[in-house]
């Protein structure tokens, strides 16, 4: 069940259709999943602030209601090494269309999946995991099941990808953690379960695994805006 901050946060954003990443993380947060240590600035002081809080190198993402796909107007900076690299980002980003803040996060390494899930008119929600990051709509190596999933789901969903051995461990790499992936995949499904009446889609990619966690680093949830709850 959605708390009430969940729900606030689902509330606010029924008007714009989506819910930006600060509030998206904030909702995967509640509900138990894992995130990078992250803040909203909404000034160059903040994002300065927050950067020295969590440790030089951060990311940098774009915060606007008018951009869902940061990547594709160059919303997005990895590895910013100091303040004057940061200042300068912060600059380019507020430039953008709509530029409501910058999210400042720390960064991440490991293994990319991408984890998401959609409403399906006929069958209801079912949730996808695959091998993620920016080559996901290239492979296309994914697999579905039916929410809720369960412990054996995760596995026969691991097994059913084709980069499988990415996971595991492959020429040397160190493997991720299959627990901390299952812990993940089932909480996730629960929380869709929860706003099955409230999703049209939601995207987590990459969620990056290593052999002792699993953390969203990006997220997107995009609401049925149609709702009667909501009228």
């Amino acid at each position: 069940m959605l708390s009430s901050e969940m729900q606030a946060i689902v509330e606010n954003a029924r008007e714009s259709g989506w819910i930006m990443e600060p509030e998206a993380k904030r909702m995967l947060d509640l509900s138990g999943l894992n995130v990078p240590d992250f803040s909203m600035a909404a000034t160059v002081e903040n994002a300065l602030a927050a950067a020295d809080h969590i440790g030089y190198p951060v990311v940098a993402k774009v915060v606007s209601a008018a951009i869902v796909h940061k990547s594709d107007v160059g919303g997005v900076k990895v590895g910013i090494q100091d303040a004057a690299e940061l200042n300068t980002v912060f600059e380019t980003f507020s430039a953008l269309k709509g530029f409501a803040g910058m999210l400042v996060e720390e960064m991440l390494t490991g293994t990319e999946l991408i984890v998401g899930a959609t409403k399906d008119y006929q069958f209801g929600p079912v949730i996808l995991m695959g091998i993620g990051g920016t080559g996901v709509e290239i492979y296309k190596d994914t697999v579905i099941r039916m929410a809720p999933i369960t412990e054996e789901d995760v596995h026969a969903m691991v097994t059913g990808l084709k980069g499988a051995d990415l996971l595991r461990g492959y020429r040397g790499e160190d493997p991720i953690s299959i627990p901390d992936l299952i812990r993940l995949m089932i909480t996730f499904s629960d929380l869709v379960m929860d706003l099955e009446d409230d999703m049209v889609s939601i995207d987590l990619n990459p969620v990056k695994c290593t052999g002792r966690r699993c953390v969203v680093a990006d997220a997107r949830i995009i609401l049925n805006t149609f709702n009667s709850e909501s009228s």
